[in-house]
């Protein structure tokens, strides 16, 4: 039997902020979003989405699955890499409309489709009135390249 959430219109706010019922509130799109974090070390590895089935076959296969918003398509994390993410723990936010999700990072440990453990091997770095991205040097673990060739 396939997991089902509860209405967030059906409760109060002091009900969604305080009660047991897990009601995800889902955007104009359909979606919540994700924050993805290393079980262990809090690393946040990733920023993403989820609709109702990604989220139901998260917690249903213990697997994150996401809604790719470039690709409009349901996504398993690792299918194509090996990348997968087990997960921890799933945890809501006091309105619950977005979520952490807790996983043990599997295979060469990336959690970024550019090869790095992270999507955020970025900084913002101010030099004079100009931003400029900084590497942080978090090391490529794949050649994206040679991963996803033919996709």
């Amino acid at each position: 039997m396939p997991i089902t959430f509860a209405d967030p219109a059906a409760f109060t706010h002091a009900q969604l902020e305080e009660g047991t019922d897990f009601a995800p509130k889902f955007d104009a799109a359909g979606l919540v979003t994700v924050v993805t974090v290393e079980a262990g070390s809090n690393e946040v590895l990733m920023l993403a989405h989820m609709n109702a089935q990604a989220l139901a076959l998260t917690l249903e296969t213990g697997i994150a699955h996401y809604w790719s918003r470039s690709r409009r398509a349901l996504w398993k994390k690792g299918e194509s890499s090996g990348e997968i993410q087990e997960v921890v723990e799933l945890r809501t936010d006091c309105d619950q409309d977005a979520m952490v999700l807790v996983v043990r990072q599997t295979g060469r440990g990336a959690a970024c489709h550019t090869g790095r453990k992270s999507c955020f091997y970025r900084r913002a770095v101010v030099a004079g009135n100009q931003v400029q991205l900084q590497d942080t040097g978090l090391p490529r673990l794949f050649d994206p390249a040679q991963i996803y060739k033919g996709h």
